[in-house]
């Protein structure tokens, strides 16, 4: 059924499938940038690149100049003056570095063209349903905002004033606005695919919103450990019970500065930071396990044991991490497995939140 205009507004399913489907590869990519970030994050790249060229960045420098060039820019900031310099880093040390940083923002890219490209496409050609145009350009909105948080993220560490790193709390609204980006995406294809069976959109219930809120705040202070390298300070050692369940051997870490304010124990001290994020996590894990009986009740047996793989998978990293002391590809994995976290709860919010769903034993 169409008005006027031509917009559908149930849609059929040669109208509807094909923007599913976009939605859908679109927020992969967004789970793949996520993963890449914490490459980046962790080989210490965010800051290799000390300036934002959004159209001319795209081409990485192609002559020994231009390393040159590039590489005398990075010894301006105070990661290399402070660390890498005194370390001895060489031009091979970090082209590497560069690497990563450039292949975070060269994805950043094709997504930004992966979801503009074809939403004009939609636009033009008249099928994107009655209703779904101000949630699309809300989408494209995040992911332009996305681009401008990392940037003001990345600026933080390069004055002459800053750490040897960048700002926890800009890292952590950058991985939030990746995250909100990612569960927009598939909510939204969620509604479509529903759309197209007839069905209005889903709503988010008063215990899906408790879902969604304690997994964000969980997710916030994973943003926070990162951007303070706090996943140190508990120690590490493979199955060794002093770094997890313990904290150096105790319940509660020794060495949080209490006497920095209230507001710089919870948010800027690694040791607290680490504490509440390993702990909460078990909170975390109350509501998901409760979320997955409510998809059992719901005939949705698939995404009950979707929603119980990713909070068991996310556990064990999160310990494997620490075990490890911060190994590479474990930390990553779990970066991973945090957005694939956030896709799943989605869903399942979305399946709690669905009118045809109603009345059968929730």
């Amino acid at each position: 059924m169409r008005v006027a205009d031509g917009r559908p507004i149930i849609g059929t399913s040669d109208d509807i499938t094909p923007m599913v489907r976009w939605l859908l590869c679109v927020a992969a990519l967004v789970i793949l940038i996520v993963a890449v970030g914490g490459i980046t994050r962790l080989t210490e790249s965010g800051l290799s690149i000390t300036q934002w060229k959004p159209i001319t960045g795209a081409l990485p420098p192609l002559t020994e100049a231009q390393w040159q060039a590039e590489f005398a820019g990075y010894k301006q900031i105070p990661q290399y003056l402070e660390v890498n310099g005194p370390a001895g880093m060489t031009l091979a040390q970090y082209k590497f570095i560069y690497f990563w940083e450039w292949v975070h923002r060269l994805l950043a890219r094709l997504i930004g063209l992966a979801f503009a490209l074809p939403l004009a496409w939609f636009w033009l050609k008249r099928t994107i349903p009655l209703g779904y145009k101000p949630r699309l350009l809300a989408l494209l909105a995040l992911g332009g905002l996305q681009g401008a948080v990392g940037w003001w993220m990345v600026s933080s560490g390069l004055s002459p004033e800053a750490l040897d790193r960048v700002s926890h709390f800009r890292l952590a609204a950058h991985l939030i606005t990746a995250l909100v980006t990612l569960g927009g995406l598939i909510w939204t294809a969620l509604d479509l695919a529903q759309l197209r069976l007839g069905q209005p959109p889903a709503r988010v219930t008063r215990f899906g919103g408790i879902v969604l809120s304690m997994l964000a705040f969980q997710l916030f202070m994973g943003a926070m450990v990162a951007g303070l390298r706090a996943g140190y300070v508990a120690g590490s050692g493979w199955f060794n019970a002093e770094a997890w369940p313990l904290m150096q051997g105790s319940l509660f870490p020794d060495g949080v500065e209490w006497g920095l304010g209230p507001l710089h124990v919870l948010f800027s001290d690694p040791y607290m930071t680490h504490f509440i994020h390993r702990w909460w996590a078990w909170a975390v894990v109350a509501v998901f396990v409760v979320l997955a009986r409510h998809m059992r009740a719901l005939r949705a047996r698939g995404t009950s044991v979707a929603i119980h793989c990713a909070f068991g998978i996310q556990i064990l990293l999160g310990i494997f991490t620490v075990w490890s002391g911060v190994t590479l590809w474990i930390a990553v994995a779990h970066q991973l497995c945090a957005a694939l976290l956030v896709a799943v709860t989605v869903w399942g919010v979305h399946i709690l939140g669905r009118r045809d769903m109603v009345g059968l034993g929730v």
